[in-house]
C-alpha cells in the first residue's frame, strides 16, 4: 500500500523542475509569488469563493487552444496586483519564453490576487508597484523559497491572527505533489481561542507545532466563529496544487478541484461570498500518467498538501509593527 510522505523540502518545489520566486514591499505591506518551470507546463484552475479576482483564467479551461502557461501568479493587492502578471510577463518574453504566434512570443501568465489594502500599510503610491514586484519575484525564482510572512502572503490575515505564504509536499509511489497557498481568508485556521490547528489531524513530522488535532470542546458545532469584517472583496485564498504526473487540463482540473477540500479542513468558514477562494492546478508530465484509481489518490494527496500548507503560512508568520492581528508565533509561543 502506498503512503504519503513529505518530500526532502517540504515545499512545492520538490515537484522537479518547479521554482517559486518571492519579492514583497514591507513599506506597502504586500507582496507577490510566482512559480514557474524551465519549460511550459499543463495548467487549470477551480474557484470555489464568491470573490475572485483573476488574470487569463478563462483560456485554463479544458478544450481550449492554449494548453501550456509559462508561469502562475499569486499577488497582493486585489485588481492593482494583477498587474504583477504584466511584469512577469514582460520579463519571460525578455527571455524568449512564451507562446509562439508568427515571429513573436506570448507568455502565458495567469495570476489570481487577494485584498491585503487595509492592513495598514502605505498605499498611496503614485505609480503601481505590482508590476516590478513579478518581475523581482520572477528572478528570484529558485527551488527553496520564504514561508510565513513573504511573497504574497506578506500582508495577508485571518480573522484572528496574521495569514502568510505556506507550502508543502509529499510523495506517492512515484509521483510528487505540493501546494503553494497565501492565506488571507474571511475565517480562522485555530479551534476556539486555543493554538491547534484545524489542520491539526493532517500534520506531519510536527511541521506547525505537533500540537495535534482540536480536542473536545475546543470547537463549539452550534457556534458562529469568529470572522473578519464580512465585506465583498476582503479576503481569499489562493492557492497551486503540482505534480510531475503526466495530465492533460482536464486531469489537472480534476486534481484542483479536490484539492479545494484542503481549503475546507483547514479554514473555517471556507468558501464564503466574502472570499476569492481559488486553486490552480499544475502538471509537468515527468513522471508517468495515473490509472484513473491512481489519479483519485493524486486528488487526495494534493488536499492533504493544502491543508498542510494553510496551517504552516500561519504558523510560520512573523509579527510586525502596526499588524492589525497578531502572529500565530507571538501569540501562542
Amino acid at each position: 500500500m502506498m503512503r504519503l510522505a513529505p518530500g526532502p523540502l517540504n515545499l512545492i518545489t520538490d515537484v522537479a523542475g518547479l521554482r517559486v520566486g518571492n519579492a514583497d514591499d514591507a513599506a506597502v505591506r504586500t507582496g507577490v509569488t510566482v512559480l514557474t518551470a524551465d519549460a511550459p507546463f499543463v495548467a487549470a484552475v477551480d474557484v470555489r469563493g464568491g470573490a475572485p479576482g483573476t488574470r487569463e483564467t478563462d483560456l485554463l479551461a479544458p478544450g481550449n487552444l492554449v494548453q501550456a502557461v509559462d508561469a502562475l501568479v499569486l499577488s497582493g493587492g486585489s485588481a492593482l496586483g494583477l498587474a504583477a502578471a504584466s511584469g512577469v510577463a514582460d520579463a519571460l518574453r525578455a527571455a524568449g519564453r512564451g507562446f509562439a504566434v508568427g515571429d513573436q512570443r506570448v507568455p502565458i501568465v495567469p495570476a489570481a490576487i487577494l485584498f491585503d489594502l487595509g492592513n495598514g500599510g502605505t498605499k498611496d503610491w503614485t505609480v503601481n508597484p505590482y508590476p516590478g514586484l513579478g518581475a523581482a519575484a520572477l528572478a528570484a525564482a529558485a527551488a527553496d523559497f520564504a514561508i510565513g510572512t513573504a511573497g504574497a502572503g506578506y500582508g495577508a490575515t485571518t480573522a484572528t491572527l496574521k495569514g502568510g505564504l505556506g507550502s508543502a509536499s509529499v510523495t506517492l509511489g512515484p509521483w510528487t505533489l505540493g501546494a503553494l497557498v497565501a492565506v488571507n481568508a474571511v475565517g480562522g485556521v485555530t479551534a476556539g481561542a486555543g493554538p491547534r490547528f484545524h489542520a491539526g489531524a493532517w500534520e506531519m513530522a510536527a511541521e506547525f507545532g505537533g500540537l495535534g488535532p482540536p480536542q473536545p470542546g475546543e470547537v463549539d458545532p452550534a457556534a458562529l466563529l469568529p470572522t473578519k469584517a464580512a465585506r465583498p472583496g476582503v479576503a481569499t485564498t489562493i492557492a497551486i496544487v503540482a505534480t510531475d504526473a503526466a495530465m492533460d487540463r482536464a486531469g489537472a482540473l480534476r486534481m484542483a478541484v479536490a484539492a479545494q477540500d484542503g481549503i475546507a479542513r483547514a479554514i473555517v468558514p471556507a468558501h464564503t461570498a466574502f472570499d476569492g477562494d481559488l486553486v490552480f492546478a499544475a502538471a509537468t508530465g515527468t513522471a508517468p500518467a495515473p490509472d484513473p484509481v491512481a489519479a483519485m489518490w493524486i486528488g487526495h494527496a494534493a488536499a492533504v498538501c493544502l491543508t498542510r500548507a494553510i496551517a504552516r503560512a500561519v504558523f510560520r508568520a512573523r509579527s510586525l509593527p502596526g499588524d492589525p492581528v497578531p502572529a500565530w508565533a507571538a501569540r501562542f509561543e
